[in-house]
């Protein structure tokens, strides 16, 4: 099941991609009180949209916006430097005993084929392509063996940074990571039943067609189960709340010289269990 946030003709609502991805069910309309994505999964209501899969759409995917996957997130947190051969690309030895850790505000976060923007202060704006976990139960402590219980759904993300900014803080990237409209995520959210090992999950980045990012979710660092552990440690984990949960090699900063992105650009992120989550992008 695929679902997903958009508007059409400037109206915001949420709905259910239909099986043979050409329709939207709009499932504010059959769903009495979820004003939205973020409010079924936090009701816990998640499973009542697969009810709707069968019924005839309401909206050709043609004509509607995709928006901001959750148009009112919980938490955003993200994963640093959790792929094989990502440590090579810092100065300093990130470590291995424990996560890289920072924070994303929402307003960093474009949807599906909406623009990113690169802001007049810096040429620098990098991609990072990642597979996203949204969190359907909540908890502290929760166990690594219990962690995909806690998951509503799946989702891609472009981890979108401004290069030069995330080095002005000596130990936090905060800065380079919360540019307005700087990253995405989307296109929809894609619940576990369509989705088998999480270690199988092939991910890619390609720019305007050129294949710049290519590994396999196996090779984390950090499986996507320890961090859901890990984090509810600290933190509580709420419905809706948001882990992108890391990037490959292959960021345009690691390239000699250096390939920013420039408006123009497209960049689409995929994972086949998942789809393609695609951005074009333009100056602010």
């Amino acid at each position: 099941m695929r679902l997903l946030s958009y508007s059409v003709d400037g109206v915001v609502s949420f709905g259910l991609l239909t099986p043979d991805g050409t329709g939207i069910v709009d499932l504010a309309s059959h769903l009495d009180g979820a004003v939205d994505l973020h409010d079924l999964i936090a009701q816990g209501r998640v499973g009542e949209a697969a009810e709707w899969t069968d019924s005839g759409a309401d909206h050709s995917v043609e004509d509607i916006t995709f928006e901001r996957l959750l148009p009112r997130p919980g938490k955003i947190i993200c994963i640093g430097v959790n792929y094989g051969g990502r440590g090579a690309e810092y100065a300093e030895d990130p470590g291995d005993a424990y996560p890289s850790v920072f924070v994303r505000f929402p307003e960093t976060l474009v949807g599906h084929e909406q623009a990113l923007l690169r802001p007049p202060e810096s040429e620098q704006l990098d991609y990072e392509g990642e597979i996203v976990v949204v969190i359907g139960a909540g908890g502290r402590r929760i166990p690594v063996d219990d962690a995909r219980n806690h998951i509503a759904g799946m989702s891609l993300g472009n981890e979108g940074t401004i290069r030069d900014w995330v080095r002005h803080g000596r130990f936090n990237v905060t800065q380079g990571k919360n540019w307005h409209r700087s990253g995405s995520i989307g296109p929809w959210l894609v619940t576990l039943d369509e989705i088998g090992d999480f270690a199988d999950l092939h991910l890619t980045t390609r720019v305007n067609g050129e294949l710049r990012q290519d590994d396999l979710a196996g090779n984390m660092r950090f499986g996507i189960e320890y961090q859901i552990h890990y984090l509810s440690t600290f933190v509580g984990l709420d419905p809706g709340d948001v882990i992108f949960t890391g990037t490959p090699t292959g960021a345009g900063a690691r390239f000699d010289p250096p390939r920013w992105l420039k408006p123009g650009d497209v960049v689409e992120v995929t994972v086949p269990e998942i789809g393609t989550l695609r951005n074009p992008v333009r100056d602010e």
